[in-house]
């Protein structure tokens, strides 16, 4: 059976790894969808598709490698032209892992298995703490991935800076 797991992974942290983890144990092979991918860059979407890419790429291992592929995922302001969209880009699967109310009732009309995701410690591990903890110069490396800390830094020689360069921080 061959799944699909959307998220924006802004950056891709220790939570998503487990959701990821979580999908490989269901499945064959996984599709994973990079949301915002036409997004400009800001505060909530600092990372490009590409860097969010090798992020998952280079925090996972070899075999969890060998079972995935990566699919950048425009935004758009329609729920279901966005499902549609999902439909005509990624090879056929048969159960999403998610936990948005609207994907959910979807893809279940389309009779499509749909699994939720079992969050691990959301109080820390999500993007906008990340990123604030980040802006704010305090330690975030400790919530994401080695892989993630690596192609920041790869990036960004300041990391605090870039993320407070946006004009509509706090």
């Amino acid at each position: 059976m061959d799944g699909l797991l959307i998220g924006r992974f802004q950056p891709f942290h220790l939570g998503h790894l487990h959701a990821l983890e979580f999908a490989l144990s269901c499945v064959d092979n996984l599709w994973i969808g990079i949301g915002s991918s036409n997004k400009p860059r800001d505060r909530s979407n600092p990372f490009s598709v590409e860097e969010r890419k090798e992020m998952i790429l280079t925090s996972i291992n070899d075999a969890m490698a060998q079972k995935i592929s990566l699919y950048p995922m425009p935004d758009f302001n329609n729920h279901a032209k966005w499902i549609e969209m999902i439909d005509l880009t990624v090879p056929k699967f048969e159960a999403v892992f998610s936990n948005d109310h609207i994907t959910r009732h979807l893809y279940a009309k389309k009779n499509v298995k749909v699994i939720p995701i079992v969050f691990l410690k959301r109080d820390i591990l999500s993007g906008t703490h990340i990123r604030n903890l980040i802006a704010d110069d305090k330690d975030w490396a400790k919530l994401v991935p080695d892989g993630t800390h690596n192609v920041i830094h790869k990036y960004y020689d300041s990391c605090t800076k870039y993320i407070r360069s946006f004009s509509n921080f706090k």
